[in-house]
């Protein structure tokens, strides 16, 4: 798969994965799909679930300026604070080289980098870690745990990760959510959901206390091995934040675009 193609493939995965959070946090969430703009907004305390993409392959540099303004300008039509998702490898040359000043012309501030990764890597073994237990979330106190790792992991108030979570139906029902526990307690979780054909890792996040020890990788596989074994399915996606993103090649996934959030200068 070209650089490109990649590039594609995780935006759509984007596309297609966060209409699902979002319409199941907000039925009313905005969905809309603009000429070369996604949103995928729940308008809540979950920073996460409040999102907008650029979705053109190629975009040059005048384009991008729009598209910048244009992004901005629904972000400051919100409630609550998101991010800009951006995939590099969509720019051409002379929109990357522009990049950094037209996102400052915006009013937009990089909060932190990604990447985008792929593998066609399933089945994986099932994963045994000598500290883990696994358990898949099933019920809303687990799915509160779920919630909480990912706010500390992320330094989000706690409040905020419920508010994203707590209550789903989708989340205990349709993705394959699981909670890795040491000595009873939740220290780790990761989760897998279908998406056009693949398997898509979210929301993986381990307690700060327990950072460097495997946690996240060994339920990252788990998350992958029960999603690949109730789907069928060969080939996963995902997109990696720094911590995350030496853990994945270990698994298979290979890296792809690098990755942009963004969000309003306050």
């Amino acid at each position: 798969m070209t650089d490109l193609a990649a590039a594609v493939e995780s935006v759509a995965q984007l596309s297609t994965v966060w209409r699902a959070m979002v319409l199941d946090r907000d039925e009313d969430a905005d969905v809309r799909d603009l000429p070369g703009v996604a949103v995928r907004w729940a308008d809540c305390r979950f920073a996460f679930w409040n999102a907008v993409t650029l979705t053109e392959a190629g975009t040059g540099a005048a384009l991008l300026e729009k598209r910048l303004q244009e992004a901005a300008g629904i972000m400051r039509a919100k409630k609550q604070p998101g991010f800009l998702w951006l995939f590099e490898d969509l720019l051409a040359d002379d929109a990357r080289a522009a990049l950094a000043e037209a996102a400052e012309r915006a009013g937009l501030v990089h909060v932190f980098p990604g990447t985008g990764m792929a593998g066609d890597l399933l089945p994986v073994p099932e994963p045994h870690h000598a500290d883990l237990t696994f358990e898949r979330v099933t019920t809303d106190e687990q799915l509160t745990a779920y919630a909480d790792l990912n706010s500390r992991a992320y330094g989000f108030p706690l409040d905020d990760g419920r508010d994203g979570l707590v209550g789903s139906t989708l989340w205990k029902r349709d993705v394959y959510a699981y909670l890795a526990l040491r000595d009873g307690g939740p220290v780790a979780c990761a989760a897998t959901v279908e998406a056009q054909g693949r398997l898509f890792v979210v929301l993986v996040a381990t307690d700060p206390d327990h950072q460097r020890r495997g946690y996240g990788e060994a339920v990252t596989r788990k998350a992958l091995y029960e999603g690949g074994r109730a789907t069928g399915l060969t080939r996963a996606t995902l997109h990696a934040t720094v911590a995350g993103a030496p853990v994945y090649p270990r698994i298979g996934f290979k890296p792809n675009s690098p990755m942009h959030f963004y969000g309003l200068k306050s």
